[in-house]
């Protein structure tokens, strides 16, 4: 009972850090709601696309049943990685950027498939969630059975919570821009949290080691947009 208690801010704590940036591409999708493109289009893909994530991550729940859970345990670097990489190098882009990508996505994806208004949606979610196999693989490889059910099942919840708060922000742009300038500050900190938490708890490394493991993420990440910026600078 004390698992699945304990699966459901787990499972809204990795919903919300993967998943935020969603608030925005939602919210500008639903403004261009028209006769041809309804909101059930929007709804039905942004299922479609994360369900596709979920499968994928399944994965590491299978992986998980084999390997030993200390080993599963290191899976936790990846959230971590992921986190001090947006804290030390936080992402840039610009509205203008987000509608241009969903503009070009609606123009190309709508000629080629058979049902082109939610299949749309599901190829943005799925091109917008290449963090989230990241986050969920290790997740869902250090759940059991029953913690898996609760943490999907929190998941999906939410995807219907998401859809409805961002149709409601539809006509309301500025408390959207409010939620993506200041939710992206905590999202670093909320994967590194996860990242640790899963590796804690699976005894892969004790507090002292992992410390020390994060700082050389840390230095290597540093040292890799260094490489970056000289490569750019040529």
């Amino acid at each position: 009972m004390k698992e699945l208690i304990t699966a459901i801010p787990t499972g809204l704590a990795a919903f919300t850090a993967t998943n935020l940036d969603d608030l925005v591409i939602l919210t500008l999708l639903f403004s261009q709601v028209n006769a041809t493109f309804r909101r059930r289009h929007i709804v039905i893909g942004q299922y479609l696309g994360f369900c596709t994530l979920v499968i994928a991550s399944l994965f590491g729940f299978f992986g998980g049943l084999i390997l030993p859970s200390h080993w599963i345990g290191l899976l936790g670097l990846v959230p971590i990685t992921i986190g001090l990489n947006r804290l030390l190098h936080p992402d840039n882009e610009t509205s203008s950027d987000t509608e241009a990508e969903l503009e070009l996505s609606h123009t190309s994806i709508f000629t080629s498939f058979l049902s082109p208004q939610a299949y749309s949606v599901a190829a943005i979610t799925i091109a917008n969630g290449s963090d989230n196999i990241g986050i969920y693989m290790p997740l869902f490889a250090h759940s059991a059975w029953s913690e898996l059910l609760v943490i999907i099942s929190v998941f999906l919840l939410l995807v219907g919570v998401w859809c409805y708060v961002t149709y409601k922000l539809t006509c309301q742009n500025a408390i959207a821009n409010l939620l993506t300038r200041y939710g992206n500050n905590f999202v670093p900190f909320v994967l590194i949290g996860l990242g640790v938490f899963i590796i804690l708890d699976s005894a892969a490394l004790n507090p002292i080691i992992l410390t020390f493991t994060c700082l050389g993420l840390m230095a290597i990440i540093k040292l890799i947009q260094s490489y970056k910026f000289k490569m750019q600078s040529l």
